[in-house]
C-alpha cells in the first residue's frame, strides 16, 4: 500500500514531499479503485522530492530496500497483483545508474535467499491519488492496516537510521 511508504518517506530527515499516487498507466484509468483491481496497467507509487543536501538518493534507497521485500514478486505485504511491483523509478541518468549499482550491490550481498525482483523503470508519467490518500498514516494513525503493516516500518527507519529519521510527519 503507498499510505505506508509515503509514511516512512514522511518521517524522513530531508524528504520535502511524498506523495502517493499512480504510476505507469494513462489518466483515465489512474484511480484507486481500477488500480487495486489491477485491471490498469499502473503500480502505485509514492513520488518522493527531497533536498540532496540534506539526504542523499542511495540514502533513500536504504530507506527503500528497508521497508519492502525486494524479492516479492508484484506483492507487498498483504496486497497482491502487478499494481503492487516493486520498482524504482528514477528521474535522471544519475539517479538510474546510482539505483543499478546499489540493485547490484545488493544482489550480491547474499542476504536474501531468493532472487530481487525489484524493476529500474523509465519515467511515464505520475498521477497523485485522491486526496483521501494522501497524508494516510498521519490522518489515520489507528487504522488496523497502518498499525499492523506501516507503524512497523517507520519504527525500524528509526532504529536502523536514527540520523535519518525525523518524529514530525511532511505533509504532502
Amino acid at each position: 500500500c503507498f499510505g505506508g511508504i509515503e509514511g516512512v518517506f514522511s518521517h524522513s530527515k530531508g524528504v520535502t514531499s511524498a506523495v502517493s499516487g499512480d504510476h505507469g498507466g494513462s489518466g483515465d484509468t489512474a484511480n484507486y479503485d481500477m488500480v487495486s483491481q489491477g485491471a490498469t496497467d499502473h503500480a502505485e507509487a509514492v513520488r518522493v522530492t527531497y533536498d540532496p543536501a540534506k539526504v542523499r538518493y542511495d540514502q533513500l534507497l536504504q530507506i527503500f530496500f528497508a521497508i519492502t521485500d525486494p524479492t516479492a514478486l508484484n506483492r507487498q505485504g498483504p496486497d497482491e497483483g502487478r499494481q503492487y511491483r516493486s520498482a524504482l523509478v528514477p528521474l535522471n541518468d544519475q539517479q538510474r545508474t546510482v539505483a543499478a549499482r546499489y540493485l547490484a550491490q545488493l544482489a550480491a550481498t547474499g542476504l536474501w535467499k531468493k532472487r530481487l525482483v525489484v524493476a529500474i523503470q523509465p519515467y511515464r508519467q505520475f498521477y497523485p491519488a485522491e486526496a483521501y490518500h494522501q497524508d494516510f498514516m498521519a490522518q489515520n494513525p489507528r487504522h488496523a492496516y497502518i498499525t499492523y503493516w506501516d507503524v512497523p516500518k517507520v519504527a525500524a527507519i528509526q532504529r536502523l537510521f536514527p540520523d535519518l529519521y525525523k518524529p514530525d510527519f511532511t505533509p504532502r
